[in-house]
């Protein structure tokens, strides 16, 4: 068998690092799973050998697996002994509030094998997301589970912790008073916009199911009365009032008729003067740079029956057809982008 390895930074080592980039995320999708990271934060900085004791793991891979973390940046080492870097101790330390990995968890219990099944999905176009039912709610199932709840409810706000605070500073918040975030999982949005702008009460618009986990966010960020649960579902039922109207990551689940239904359902529950905000990661214009934005639509082709992500010209059209004006669109951080739509 032939040894021969591309030259580091040719045309066919970059084909190749990104036919294999499923490497890296593996080592930190198990880092998370291991609970690697928050070990280090609770125990402290340990060798190899104990480490991969502490973890349980076979002394056979366990430096190797370190090692890799040093590699790609996710641990530090000296003298032999790992620890976090900074980066890790604020957002892989299930301790902490800034906690991300929620989001890496579900990635490698759920969402790694159904990107296994991409193959099949692009041929039939049927969602292949572990859980059932390419011709239903996928959220469902996800829901009659309470432990399955949590932990999704837990990669939402992993997913949503710094799109929320960039909304929270880039929106002009002060032209308002009231603000309801439909679909609103643990809360997240909510707590940072709040905690931010202590003029402003919110409403979180979700599922039954999802109130004990927002509740323990209210406990928590403790918004002085400010925040509170309405329980409901936006395919049926109307959306609570407020002067913004907010779908954090929600258009994207959905086909078309239900993106165009919803957005003419916030028109409804606004107030004349009042605004819709969408975020979500917005594939560019051109489609041709936002590759996280595209990945993540393949994601929905993956996990749900009709949902696509869209541009932000494509969500400005839908909003000017259910009759909001002056609508616009602005990068809010990284791939993430809101628009903005006024009644």
């Amino acid at each position: 068998m032939s040894t021969e390895q591309p030259v580091p930074g040719t045309a066919q080592d970059r084909i190749v690092q990104l036919g294999l980039g499923f490497w890296p995320a593996k080592v930190l999708l198990t880092a998370v799973e291991l609970g690697l990271y928050s070990d280090l934060a609770e125990h402290g900085p340990a060798d190899a050998a104990a480490l991969g004791k502490r973890l349980g793991l076979h002394p056979r891979g366990a430096r190797d697996f370190f090692d890799c973390q040093v590699a790609l940046g996710l641990l530090e080492r000296e003298d032999g002994v790992y620890r976090n870097t900074p980066d890790n101790a604020a957002f892989l330390d299930r301790a902490q509030d800034t906690y991300i990995g929620g989001l890496l968890e579900v990635a490698q219990e759920l969402w790694y094998r159904s990107w296994g099944n991409l193959t099949e999905a692009l041929r039939t176009g049927a969602p292949q997301n572990n859980l059932g039912g390419a011709d239903g709610n996928p959220f469902a199932a996800l829901y009659a589970d309470p432990e399955l709840t949590s932990r999704f409810q837990k990669a939402m706000t992993g997913g949503s912790l710094a799109a929320s605070q960039a909304l929270a500073a880039k929106f002009s918040w002060s032209k308002y008073s009231t603000v309801a975030d439909i679909g609103c999982s643990e809360g997240i949005l909510l707590s940072t916009v709040l905690a931010a702008h202590p003029h402003l009460t919110g409403i979180g618009f979700d599922l039954p199911a999802v109130e004990p986990t927002f509740e323990e966010t209210v406990r928590r960020s403790r918004p002085d009365g400010r925040m509170a649960f309405t329980a409901g579902n936006f395919l049926t039922d109307k959306l609570p009032s407020a002067e913004v109207v907010v779908f954090g990551r929600v258009l994207h689940d959905w086909d078309l008729d239900v993106k165009r239904m919803l957005l003419e359902k916030a028109y409804q529950a606004l107030p004349d003067g009042g605004t819709v905000v969408v975020y979500e990661s917005m594939i560019d214009d051109d489609r041709r740079t936002n590759t996280f934005g595209l990945l993540t639509s393949l994601h929905m082709l993956l996990e749900s029956p009709g949902g696509f992500d869209y541009t932000g010209a494509d969500c400005m059209g839908w909003m000017t057809e259910a009759g909001f004006n002056e609508c616009s669109a602005q990068p809010l951080d990284g791939p993430v982008s809101m628009v903005i739509g006024h009644k």
